[in-house]
């Protein structure tokens, strides 16, 4: 076939499969890659007459990780396949015709576990020969598909809302973190709402209390809180959600446990005294006691911590006892709390985060930070890969959250020459980089975790 016979096609375009019953699924399109794939979990081989047929989940949506569909097709080979990361698996193959633009044809493709790519498909060079010309510099030459377009060729798969009344309690709707649980709960069938924290008010009164939203509404019949507080409306968030629960709304992290896993001196003080190991920690009022808070530490260097720090803001590394001196005497006298930590040399800059939804570890990753940054976070620049923790870290990770009573918790833990150490607790952790990392949904294993409590059947 001549070059002038080929169809211009470019880095990334839309793919239809009316037999699997997909609508629509964008493709990055790779050259480099000789057979094409699509994300596919749960896959499970069985026999139509005497053929070979597999059933699979896709999620053909990447920004809606929570959107499933069961498909099946017919399969026809096992192979084994190098992933991008260089490691041999052995992948099933299945054959089905694929509508791209006006043109149908079948393709072959691999069921692969893509759930920490960008793209849920990827189309290969056995799909492009003597069909396509690849532009790179282009994209969707067989035409763009909308996100209102989308939304109506979904909206049959959708399922209808007959379930709980959710509200998601919270000061940015835009959030990563906020997005995903709404998404989780519309996709299992309820009903959720945002509520901004600060456009929230309250009655208290012992015959009629009532919450309040700005304009007037009052907020009822809701099942259940899903709270998401951000620091600087600590107090009022929570007492919103004690409101909350004095009409009787479950709210899957209390106001209590919210309340103490924000205040980082007495966290540290229930840690100690249930025996959770953390790194030797020190508090003192007076700037007289400075030189020897330092020495109970053992010295520099150490980490000086805001008792309200989050996302690793408000955490300062002082790499001598004069700059310790020098920064901790700052902070006092503005009156500002802190606590002094002993410095992890041998953690060089890692540590462990935990997700826990009601006294399980549902994933788990390892936070580099960057180079010349002590600070892990991923706000901060630090880079997340899935780990394997062991027994003893996933031991202290469920007793950090039960000693705060929290059902949803980003248990921070750091490997040091002593064993692990508990670094903190967070109340409202964030998703986005462990879903990344790890391809778990973990919004919709929180949702789950509601009706669980609720004894609601999906």
């Amino acid at each position: 076939m001549e070059l002038k016979d080929l169809s211009i096609i470019g880095s990334e375009e839309w793919c239809v499969f009316k037999e699997m019953g997909i609508p629509a699924i964008k493709a990055r399109v790779d050259s480099g890659a000789r057979t094409s794939s699509i994300q596919a979990t749960n896959a499970k081989v069985f026999t139509k007459g005497v053929q070979e047929w597999v059933k699979f989940e896709v999620n053909p949506l990447q920004d809606n990780r929570s959107f499933n569909m069961l498909c099946e097709a017919r399969l026809v080979d096992r192979r084994t396949v190098k992933s991008s990361s260089g490691i041999a698996e052995e992948r099933l193959v299945i054959k089905t015709p694929v509508t791209m633009g006006n043109v149908t044809f079948d393709i072959e493709l691999t069921l692969a576990n893509r759930d920490t790519m960008e793209f849920r498909m990827l189309l290969g060079r056995e799909a492009l020969n003597d069909r396509y010309m690849v532009n790179p510099a282009e994209m969707y030459c067989l035409g763009d598909i909308s996100n209102e377009e989308i939304t109506v060729k979904y909206a049959p798969y959708v399922k209808e809302k007959s379930g709980l009344r959710i509200a998601l309690l919270a000061s940015n709707p835009n959030l990563y973190s906020n997005k995903r649980i709404m998404e989780a709960a519309e996709a299992r069938g309820h009903e959720i709402v945002f509520l901004n924290v600060e456009h929230s008010y309250m009655k208290l009164d012992a015959n009629s209390p009532e919450i309040r939203y700005r304009g007037g509404n009052i907020l009822k019949a809701y099942d259940a809180i899903i709270p998401r507080i951000k620091p600087a409306v600590t107090f009022y968030g929570c007492a919103l959600i004690r409101q909350f629960d004095t009409l009787g709304v479950y709210c899957q992290n209390s106001a209590e446990a919210i309340t103490q896993s924000r205040d980082k001196l007495f966290a540290s003080q229930l840690f100690s005294k249930n025996d959770i190991h953390i790194p030797i920690t020190g508090f003192a009022k007076s700037p007289m006691d400075t030189k020897d808070l330092i020495r109970m530490v053992n010295g520099a260097p150490l980490i000086i911590k805001l008792l309200e720090s989050t996302q690793g803001k408000g955490v300062v590394l002082a790499e001598t006892n004069k700059a310790a001196e020098s920064v901790i005497n700052a902070f006092k006298s503005v009156q500002t709390n802190i606590l002094v930590q002993e410095f992890i040399k041998e953690a060089n800059g890692q540590d462990i985060r935990c997700f826990v939804v009601d006294g399980k570890v549902v994933a788990s990753i390892q936070r580099q930070a960057e180079k010349g940054e002590f600070r892990a976070n991923i706000h901060q620049g630090g880079k997340a890969s899935i780990i394997k923790i062991t027994p003893e870290e996933k031991k202290l990770a469920l007793k950090a959250s039960k000693v705060l009573n929290l059902a949803v918790a980003g248990v921070d833990i750091i490997r040091s020459n002593k064993g692990p150490l508990l670094l903190e607790v967070n109340s409202s952790p964030g998703l986005e980089g462990i879903e990344n990392a790890t391809g778990k949904d973990i919004a919709n294993i929180m949702i789950m975790a509601i009706e669980k409590k609720l004894k609601f059947r999906n």
